[in-house]
């Protein structure tokens, strides 16, 4: 690695994570040959990937699947989110540290583990990037019935993913574990990146100010660089009032996952989030800060079990 790479490396990225080099252009155009007629020319002079363009984003998020994840089909419908792989990545790589962590120091992988991705979206990104790097069992649950025939669709066309993630139509919108876990059913940790916005339109004001700082350029409409539909992007009361809804409900299913986690983009909600906890009285609550590019985020995680009933899972399901 040259001394220009090693100043460059994306040095907040969790250290397990694929993406803290460089991208290597040429690699990623060889992966997927139409990137090339999206790439610009940096300050430097050297090509790179057009941010602000979706269409540029969506074919080097399938360069970097198929160049370090061994993904050949990653195709779903323009309009649904396109999620940056190495923020994603990074969220997978801190709860696979919770879980060793809570496992006396051994990661527990492969078949041991089950893991509930609520709201997988089409692009079905944590599953890939969890079977891949760690073998997990997923349960993939969504609203939207046209997303889970794309996740399906990236499922049948990927031989390592066929018989390793689980596609669930959550047919109501108002809860999130209930109708998609069994009574009995037991999950090892739960993930969910909720929506940021309060509606579609105070994301459509959100885009228009990331497209201006990333390419100059004003837009009265702007395209979503990172697309997404209304379910994917809002929900009433926004991310604070999602994530406590979720708390709520985590608590009826005390007993059917050992952690249960979120992504938090504002960190004004953390003082809310982490209120409501105690308040239904989480045994243990865990907040790791992530930072991908210029924009620091955070994970929250919980659980319900006392030390015995921690002791007692591991027992049943990861000795």
């Amino acid at each position: 690695m040259s001394l220009h790479q090693e100043k460059q490396i994306k040095t907040r990225l969790h250290t397990r994570n694929k993406n803290r080099t460089p991208y290597d252009i040429e690699a990623l155009v060889l992966a997927v040959p139409e990137l090339e007629h999206h790439l610009k020319k940096n300050k430097l002079g050297l090509p790179s990937v057009d941010f602000s363009s979706p269409i540029a984003v969506k074919l080097l998020n399938r360069a970097l699947l198929s160049y370090y994840y061994q993904i050949g089909y990653w195709e779903f419908p323009d309009e649904h989110l396109c999620p940056p792989i190495p923020g994603r990545a990074d969220y997978l790589h801190y709860m696979a540290d919770v879980l060793r962590e809570s496992n006396f120091g051994r990661m527990p992988a492969g078949n041991k583990i089950t893991c509930l991705d609520v709201g997988v979206g089409a692009s079905c990104i944590y599953p890939i990037i969890g079977v891949v790097e760690y073998d997990w069992n997923f349960i993939g649950s969504d609203i939207d019935s046209k997303s889970l025939m794309a996740a399906k669709k990236i499922r049948s066309n990927n031989a390592s993913l066929k018989d390793k993630i689980d596609l669930r139509l959550q047919k109501n919108p108002n809860v999130f574990f209930q109708d998609i876990l069994e009574n009995e059913e037991k999950i090892d940790l739960s993930i969910c990146n909720p929506p940021f916005h309060a509606s579609l339109e105070e994301a459509q004001k959100g885009t228009r100010r990331k497209v201006k700082n990333l390419s100059g350029k004003k837009m009265s409409t702007p395209e979503l660089n990172f697309s997404g539909v209304e379910s994917e992007l809002a929900y009433k009361g926004g991310e604070l009032k999602f994530i406590q809804n979720m708390i709520w409900e985590s608590r009826r299913n005390a007993e059917n996952c050992y952690w249960f986690s979120t992504l938090v983009s504002k960190q004004s909600n953390l003082k809310a989030i982490n209120s409501l906890l105690k308040k239904v009285a989480a045994k243990e609550i865990k907040e790791i800060p992530m930072g991908t590019g210029n924009k620091t985020t955070r994970i929250i995680a919980w659980t319900f079990l006392s030390k015995e009933e921690q002791k007692e899972w591991k027992r049943l399901r990861w000795q």
